[in-house]
């Protein structure tokens, strides 16, 4: 169940996240002061072995001493079960970042409730942003999600990276449940257990809390490369597959997350199969398109038109607990700014 601060552990700043059972029983709600109000809302450790997030915080903190926050602060430490063991979730735990409310898997969950609640403070309290940081297991740049196009949104989102991608948002996901209360988004900060990874979400988090509003002026086309998730990639559970394992169902290139981020034209081979189209493709609507992306011919799975994947991953479990990527878009700003503009296109 939740716990509730008013005050920093001691022993926080330097307990590596694997240790951090030791200190918080569960997910834990910590509010500290600051010159400031609302507080901004940094989510940490929603999955249990990306901990970019719990480090930036240590940093900034650290840095900060015994000095007043330029505003004040809510930290939610999440999935510190998993990170003992170093796993996004347990086995039988649900997903940290699918169970908050809009959210309809997991609903009666001890995990739904304590996310509801977390939500419901500090929504009571105000909040002037939201940020969910995490780390991918794939090759991927710095970048943000958002599921909201606005100008102050886009704003947030260039003091981490100019790479952002629109995602219309995944019902139960924070920054989903977010959205409606304040500037909101999520933070990948590549893999975990970097130095300069945590370093750049320390320095982001900071310049957060020195905002003491968002710019009034436009966004422009050229400070921004925004992207529009399409759909999600999935393996069946009932599909064995590897990379370079030519027994298993599908045979996907081993270097597949090379992939990121690049655009791929149609007729890229992402692996071979035995099987007749095994995958799954299901776009923002929850419609089946893998037949409108995929074709395998020859034994190869093979794209069908083009497309730039995001958070491809040769972590077979990730691939299983979440999905093997995601497939987007590139969005020309303009086509989102008619008279001077940015429309909410939140889902």
């Amino acid at each position: 169940m939740l716990t509730v601060l008013d005050t920093l552990p001691e022993r926080f700043l330097d307990t590596p996240a694997r240790e951090l059972h030791q200190i918080f029983s569960g997910p834990t709600l910590i509010h500290l002061p600051g010159r400031r109000q609302p507080a901004l809302f940094v989510s940490v450790l929603l999955h249990g072995n990306e901990d970019s997030g719990v480090v930036a915080l240590q940093r900034l903190l650290q840095r900060n001493g015994r000095r007043m926050l330029p505003r004040a602060l809510s930290i939610l430490i999440g999935n510190v079960a998993a990170a003992r063991k170093g796993l996004r979730r347990l086995d039988g735990q649900p997903d940290y970042n699918r169970v908050w409310p809009g959210g309809h898997a997991h609903s009666d969950s001890p995990e739904a409730a304590s996310m509801g609640e977390v939500h419901r403070l500090m929504r009571e309290r105000g909040v002037f942003a939201s940020i969910d940081i995490h780390n991918n297991t794939g090759l991927n740049p710095h970048y943000c999600v958002v599921n909201r196009l606005e100008q102050a949104v886009l704003h947030l989102a260039l003091l981490f990276s100019r790479t952002v991608v629109w995602f219309r948002g995944l019902a139960g996901t924070q920054t989903t449940s977010f959205s409606p209360l304040c500037p909101a988004l999520t933070v990948e900060c590549g893999k975990p257990g970097s130095e300069a990874n945590a370093e750049h979400a320390a320095r982001f988090v900071e310049a957060c809390l020195h905002l003491s509003q968002f710019p009034s002026h436009e966004v422009h086309e050229h400070d921004i490369d925004l992207y529009h998730t399409l759909a999600t990639v999935r393996v069946p559970a009932a599909v064995s597959f590897g990379f370079g394992e030519s027994r298993a169902d599908i045979d996907f290139d081993p270097k597949l997350d090379h992939m990121n981020f690049r655009s791929l034209e149609p007729g890229t081979v992402f692996g071979h199969t035995r099987l007749p189209l095994p995958i799954g493709v299901i776009d923002e609507s929850g419609c089946d398109v893998a037949r409108e992306f995929f074709s395998c011919e020859d034994g190869r799975i093979t794209l069908q038109r083009p497309a730039t994947p995001a958070m491809l991953t040769l972590d077979e479990k990730v691939v299983r607990q979440d999905c093997l990527c995601y497939l987007m878009d590139r969005l020309p700003l303009a086509n989102w700014q008619p008279h001077g503009r940015v429309l909410c296109t939140s889902a």
